[in-house]
């Protein structure tokens, strides 16, 4: 569990039960992990009965043979440290640029979970020296393209792996790279906070790499990322409505959870109900409104994200599973047993990835069509053409909105499913694989796609809603939520004008966004949002 003091997070390692929150916390917040000392008996008495196998006469797959297509090979244990190096620097053979600080903070940290549990059948110092060096901030160079998602991840974690031995490239906390070219040692930088590299024995190098804590820790990252996002994508639909004039009735509850009982759904329309609440722009039309139905894009915005709502719930469900994994091959079982298996196959931890890139791009989509309606005046009800001071001398929020199809356009390319293909790998040994990290690296983009797309939402519908005061002289305002969100908005981005620079402003929203105070704006004014 994580312990919050008035210090560091700390995260304590047992045999079992480490949570979503406890990765998220090691690999963003640098929290400290220690190894409870029942951790590491457990490890211990299991690492024993290895060593009996490794001096036994009868081959044990990973123990004393080679791996994958070269497994039908005895190894003489006069050559097994050599083979724990050669699998680490032979399978380190990554590409490309390095992936982020946080996915290598996570691989990291769920491997020495599963390390932990005593299945992988290392020695405690190998899983003490893989916590030392998270604890004291080193960075492995992981790069972009290696893994397959199929016996595990294995390119990155063997990068990984190549700095507890000393090799490789890493970051040292300072931000200074090791291991390049002209650089000084890891070993060095590891000497450096009086960590001694680990010499591997038998069945250590398989147990560094062979699971699927990339594919595993990119999408815990990115299920708390879309939560955040999911409310916001609320909030930012109601202030769209509200702007557009729309009817907040569509999201009364007996609507939803009665009629439909879809969970995310009725939590969506809970909260564009709250943040409409009081809103005297809403209240303006209530009677005597021409519009029979308002568009899809904001009629149907609680069905779209309760939709979304719903997809990350399943995919929780699939990562807690995953998380509650004690994933290697051969695995050390209770009786004793060392069994090839392949649980290595990132199929489960791959396919949701997919299918939060689905809803993820749709969320991402009906966005961008409130914002098109915002900017046209034969569909915004009296608002000036692109929200601009002077239509024609002046542009506006109209290119704002290219960025933002621009987005969308890269989210729907980001949401064709990389599980869905398979190239064989190791002499047809690894016939068909999962392409999981493939699926979180594109998830990562499209979350990110996501955020900018609500930032320039929320750009646009606070603007219209100033515009509509303005227009109304002072008589059509919004509610209490939106003049909350539109306050702290206004404390990064100017109100309406002249055309100005827009680059900055944008970005500065997206930073808003990110930091989860349009949320705490709109809670502040309604309450809790779901």
């Amino acid at each position: 569990m994580t312990i919050t003091t008035n210090e560091a997070l700390t995260v304590t390692l047992g045999s079992s039960g480490v949570t979503p929150e406890d990765v998220v916390a090691v690999a963003r917040h640098n929290a400290q992990v220690t190894v409870a000392q029942e951790a590491l008996d457990a490890v211990a008495k299991v690492r024993a009965h290895i060593d009996e196998l490794a001096h036994s006469e009868t081959p044990a797959y990973g123990i004393s043979t080679g791996f994958g297509a070269l497994a039908n090979r005895h190894i003489p244990s006069e050559l097994r440290t050599q083979l724990q190096k050669s699998l680490i620097r032979s399978h380190a053979a990554g590409m490309g640029p390095a992936v982020e600080r946080e996915v290598v903070r996570g691989i990291m940290f769920l491997r020495a979970k599963t390390l932990a549990s005593g299945r992988a059948g290392v020695r405690p110092v190998v899983l003490q020296t893989m916590v030392d060096v998270l604890n004291a901030g080193i960075t492995p160079v992981v790069r972009e393209f290696g893994s397959l998602g199929c016996s595990g991840d294995l390119a990155p974690l063997s990068h990984c792996a190549l700095v507890l031995m000393g090799e490789g490239q890493a970051e040292g906390p300072d931000g200074v790279t090791y291991g390049g070219r002209g650089e000084a040692p890891v070993a060095e930088l590891l000497a450096g906070h009086g960590i001694e590299p680990v010499t591997l024995a038998e069945k250590e190098g398989l147990a560094l790499v062979n699971g699927t804590e990339g594919m595993l820790g990119m999408l815990l990252m990115a299920i708390a990322d879309i939560r955040q996002l999911l409310t916001t994508a609320d909030i930012t639909a109601a202030l769209s409505v509200e702007a557009l004039l729309g009817t907040d009735q569509v999201f009364v509850p007996e609507l939803h959870a009665a009629l439909r009982p879809h969970p995310g759904q009725a939590a969506s329309a809970d909260n564009m109900l709250r943040v409409l609440s009081n809103s005297p722009i809403v209240a303006s039309h209530r009677v005597g409104d021409s519009k029979v139905q308002d568009a899809y894009s904001l009629r149907c915005a609680p069905q779209v994200a309760g939709a979304a709502r719903d997809t990350v719930d399943y995919a929780a469900l699939v990562a807690s599973r995953e998380l509650a994994a004690a994933i290697d091959n051969p695995v050390v079982l209770p009786d004793g047993r060392v069994s090839s298996n392949g649980n290595f196959h990132g199929a489960p931890v791959a396919y949701v990835l997919d299918f939060l890139a689905i809803a993820v791009a749709d969320l991402s989509s009906i966005a961008e069509r409130r914002t098109d309606r915002m900017l046209d005046p034969a569909r915004s009800h009296g608002l000036p053409a692109f929200l601009a001071a002077d239509p024609g001398v002046d542009s506006g929020l109209m290119i704002a909105q290219y960025t933002q199809a621009g987005l969308v356009s890269d989210n729907k390319r980001l949401a064709v499913p990389a599980s869905v293909d398979s190239i064989p790998s190791s002499a047809m040994q690894e016939d068909h694989v999962s392409m999981g990290w493939h699926a979180a690296r594109k998830l990562r983009k499209a979350v990110e796609n996501l955020r900018r797309v609500l930032a320039i939402e929320l750009v646009t519908s606070a603007r219209a809603i100033d515009m509509r005061t303005q227009l109304s002289d002072g008589e059509l305002t919004p509610g209490p939520a939106g003049a909350a969100v539109i306050g702290v908005l206004r404390s990064v981005v100017e109100g309406p004008g002249t055309d100005r620079f827009l680059s900055p402003e944008l970005e500065a929203a997206d930073r808003l966004v990110a930091s989860g105070k349009v949320r705490a704006a709109a809670e502040s004014a309604v309450g809790i949002l779901a």
